[in-house]
């Protein structure tokens, strides 16, 4: 028997089409096009919502919260959901979605590369096997997946890797979950560490800044004299910094301000190792967080949804811990 369902659309490249004059721009022809797709509904039962259509450097922390609220008022009426995104901001929306919801029922995101007017376009394609991937058995309490060139990636360990191939998306550090092929969906593992924050609250009071040779602490004091709550930093290596940013970091330390510091490196932990001026240990020594192999976008996705759920920075830091081993 088909199961039954829900397709969020919110835009992004998989509902654009090229205009002579502007360039490739949103259009309005993807929902009735998925009401009437015939692969879509020979797979599933489907139900469409049009959440948004805007391109995905519009897609905000705030409005992702709004997409999880959506998501928990429906759920139960369906058997899992799809929602259809653009994909710059993927990761960041799928990664947050897995923090705050509470349903066990496959939650999937997929998106296009090429827009709707480009040869191969990839958009029906990962969206039949989005459809199929929430479809499936196997997919019950997996937390939410990304589905895009008939891979499975986790909303954790998924990056966009490349601005324009249709294998943009890939999991370095720990690889796919599975794959859709023609005749059934086939997982390989499942998530060995899943995390839950669970809040319908946000603060989004949180910077992501990048680290570069000879980089000082004017980013961190404009942070600082802007009101954030949290800076996630993007150190070298396993976590280090030049020590012309402490006076900063020890100024945004003492205002109560929370820094998290991850890695600009594709693959691998931030440890406290190094033990110099504005190496890992001493930093934190001196207060940071050190936020295992989490990557900057998402490590500011999680600090939002703790600052949002806890009251005191103390608590924040009690509970922003989650380092994989």
């Amino acid at each position: 028997m088909k199961k039954n369902i829900l397709l969020i659309t919110t835009g992004g490249t998989i509902a654009m089409k090229f205009d002579q004059n502007l360039g490739v721009v949103p259009e309005s022809d993807l929902v009735p096009f998925l009401k009437s797709f015939p692969q879509l509904n020979d797979v599933a039962n489907i139900t469409v919502i049009e959440f948004s259509n805007i391109p995905s450097p519009y897609m905000i922390p705030n409005k992702m919260m709004q997409m999880a609220k959506l998501i928990t008022r429906e759920i139960d009426k369906f058997d899992g959901i799809v929602i259809t995104h653009g994909t710059d901001t993927l990761e960041e929306t799928a990664y947050l979605l897995d923090l705050v919801l509470e349903t066990k029922k496959p939650v999937i995101l997929t998106a296009a590369m090429r827009s709707g007017s480009e040869l191969g376009l990839d958009g029906p394609r990962n969206i039949v096997g989005a459809v199929r991937v929430a479809s499936n058995e196997e997919s019950y309490d997996k937390g939410v997946l990304v589905v895009m060139n008939d891979e499975i990636h986790s909303a954790r360990d998924v990056i966009k890797m490349d601005t324009g191939k249709v294998e943009a998306f890939v999991s370095m550090e720990y690889g796919i979950l599975g794959i859709v092929d023609p005749d059934r969906v086939i997982y390989y593992r499942s998530q060995a560490h899943h995390e839950k924050i669970i809040t319908d609250k946000l603060d989004t009071r949180v910077e992501l800044i990048k680290a570069c040779a000879g980089m000082d602490g004017k980013f961190i004091n404009c942070c600082i004299n802007n009101g954030v709550r949290g800076i996630v930093i993007e150190a070298f290596g396993r976590g280090n910094l030049p020590p012309d940013t402490i006076p900063a970091l020890e100024n945004a330390l003492e205002q109560d301000i929370i820094i998290v510091i991850v890695s600009r490196t594709y693959k691998g932990r931030v440890l406290p190792e190094y033990g110099y001026t504005g190496g890992g240990k001493h930093l934190a020594k001196m207060g940071a967080i050190l936020s295992g192999d989490l990557k900057g976008p998402k490590a500011r996705i999680k600090l939002m949804t703790l600052l949002g759920k806890y009251k005191t920075t103390e608590e924040v830091r009690q509970n922003y811990p989650f380092v994989l081993d």
